[in-house]
């Protein structure tokens, strides 16, 4: 499909992007998937070239560009079946809470960083009792003196063994009658006593991402690592939970349209009965009824970002580019792979991890089944 949304800047940064994929990244992502994580040092690779936040000012050691950078390096990824390497998620989804809602102190001190690779951050929100329901949150963050004294244990969080900074949702109101102000989001250093890193995740895909546990005890934050105002979290983390669903469908729809181009190639070239699987009527039907998903949602997917870029409150429609994507691109890698027959259940074959990283993408970042209750209420059901 032709795309109106890049200019010839964005090409260029495109076309620079793919050759730092193909120089820092594939010839790694075997290597990361066995260890489980991806190298501190691709973080400040990705840095140095100007991959990191790219839509952050030059002030902050940023590139000065937008948010379309930021879908480019996101499309990108997915096309090259990294699902490990957290770019989107640092730089599209815990980043903006620093920017937006940091003080001039806060984003001095960590921006900088942010942008050139030297801090990789984490979000705190999911726990082993709460995924969803963020108001049910049980982690607790109670003044005293010039500090918050931090307790609780938080899980499923990406980013969990790298991260230098960690974006964390706390109570500080135990009222249950004022649940939704009283959390508060905190800036807690990786190196702060009482902060420890549980283990890692071992997840049913995304081999490469560090998902882990990790764990508050007495841990002591002083009162100017809280982000915004006290009692405020919730706002504000819904004020950004659009954009973050915006980026799973953004990755999602990328990846459906990569593993259906190589399902396509691979039919044409696979024989069975002395003819290519590809000539085979129920093969071309299958194939056309992806192909028709993956525009339709295309169309959609580049009708949001458009939007989004132009400012809009679009609430209802990130909720739905968020679970129909998803569930689209599940359908859809699901089909191809089996027209790979076993060869679909080797862990080597990008359509086979492909088929396991698209599972998650129906849970994080608010379970589809959440995205249609907003939905609803936006419709005023």
């Amino acid at each position: 499909m032709d795309r109106t949304l890049f200019d010839a800047d964005h090409e260029s940064f495109r076309k620079a992007f793919r050759q730092f994929v193909d120089r820092e990244i594939r010839p790694n992502q075997q290597r990361w998937r066995d260890q489980g994580q991806v190298d501190r040092d691709a973080w400040r690779k990705a840095g140095a070239a100007g991959f990191l936040c790219p839509w952050l000012e030059e002030t902050y050691q940023g590139q000065g560009g937008g948010f379309l950078h930021s879908v480019i390096i996101m499309e990108e990824l997915a096309r090259a079946y990294e699902s490990g390497f957290a770019m989107g998620l640092h730089s599209d989804i815990i980043v903006p809470y620093l920017h937006s809602f940091g003080s001039d102190e806060q984003k001095r001190r960590w921006l900088p960083g942010c942008a050139t690779g030297e801090l990789v951050t984490a979000i705190a929100m999911t726990e082993p009792g709460t995924g969803s329901d963020l108001a049910a949150i049980a982690t607790t963050a109670v003044r005293d003196g010039d500090d918050y004294v931090l307790n609780g244990a938080k899980t499923f969080i990406s980013n969990g063994q790298l991260c230098d900074l960690v974006v964390v949702a706390a109570k500080t109101d135990p009222n249950p009658d004022n649940a939704h102000r009283g959390i508060s989001l905190f800036v807690v250093e990786a190196n702060r006593a009482g902060f420890a890193k549980g283990k890692r995740l071992h997840k049913m895909g995304m081999a490469s991402q560090d998902t882990s546990e990790l764990f508050f005890e007495d841990c002591r934050v002083p009162a100017t690592n809280l982000l915004g105002a006290e009692g405020a979290g919730f706002m504000m983390l819904m004020q950004k939970l659009q954009q973050e669903r915006l980026c799973v469908a953004i990755g999602a729809q990328a990846a459906s349209e990569q593993v259906l181009a190589d399902t396509i190639a691979y039919t044409k070239e696979r024989k069975a009965f002395g003819k290519p699987i590809s000539k085979f009527q129920n093969t071309q039907f299958k194939l056309v009824e992806c192909l028709a998903k993956v525009e339709v949602g295309r169309a959609y997917v580049d009708k949001v970002v458009a939007e989004h870029v132009a400012g809009k409150h679009l609430v209802k429609e990130c909720s739905i580019a968020k679970f129909w994507i998803t569930d689209t691109a599940q359908e859809v890698v699901d089909q191809c792979l089996q027209f790979f027959g076993g060869y679909g259940y080797m862990l080597e074959y990008d359509v086979t991890r492909a088929f396991m990283d698209a599972r998650v993408q129906r849970i994080y970042a608010g379970t589809n089944e959440i995205m249609k209750v907003i939905v609803a209420k936006q419709l005023g059901l």
